[in-house]
């Protein structure tokens, strides 16, 4: 067997093997994203042009938007700050109250928290602190949730690229067959 015909070979059966390899991988998260029962939320935006509002999330395309969607929800949730600069914020409110005589404001020390509540100013740090920690909990669980549909999109886009390249393969094979065959034939 010539070497042309054997490269086609292999190609070809890798180009199969590709194809088969992506389709399962895309069935399967998309299998997985529908068992979530996820629904994209009614203010989403259209991705690409496409509505994706009150669809379930069982693609890219609604995987991607419901992304989104968290990202605003998080964000409008903590008065457009980020997970960091909540983070400063709290490390802030826990200086000046430092400064004020309190280690911790979440203390539940009976002295500590008769302390607090005698003081304004450290009952007001108190609130300050717990609306922080709730903003950036807020914008730490949208970023877990992101990151897991973009997980989701990306393996989407990994897949297609493997079919692509399969569907590459299967054509490389073809060609390396058919001159093969040709060079045969001419002999």
């Amino acid at each position: 067997m010539k070497p042309t015909k054997i490269v086609g070979i292999i190609s070809f059966v890798a180009g199969l093997v590709m194809i088969v390899a992506g389709a399962v991988t895309w069935g399967v998260v998309t299998s997985q994203l529908k068992d979530e029962r996820i629904t994209v939320a009614a203010d989403a935006a259209p991705v690409m042009g496409i509505k994706v509002a009150g669809k379930n999330v069982a693609g890219p395309i609604t995987a991607f938007g419901q992304a989104e969607i968290i990202k605003h929800h998080a964000t409008t949730g903590s008065d457009g700050k980020t997970y960091a600069e909540l983070g400063a914020l709290q490390n802030g409110v826990k200086t000046k109250a430092k400064d004020l005589g309190v280690e911790d404001l979440t203390s539940t020390d009976p002295a500590v928290v008769s302390k607090i509540e005698a003081d304004p100013t450290l009952t007001e740090l108190k609130g300050e602190l717990a609306k922080y920690t709730a903003q950036r909990t807020t914008q730490m669980n949208g970023a877990f949730l992101r990151t897991s549909l973009f997980s989701s999109v990306i393996t989407y886009g990994v897949s297609a690229f493997v079919i692509g390249m399969g569907l590459m393969n299967l054509l490389y094979g073809w060609a390396f067959v058919s001159v093969s065959r040709k060079h045969t034939v001419a002999e």
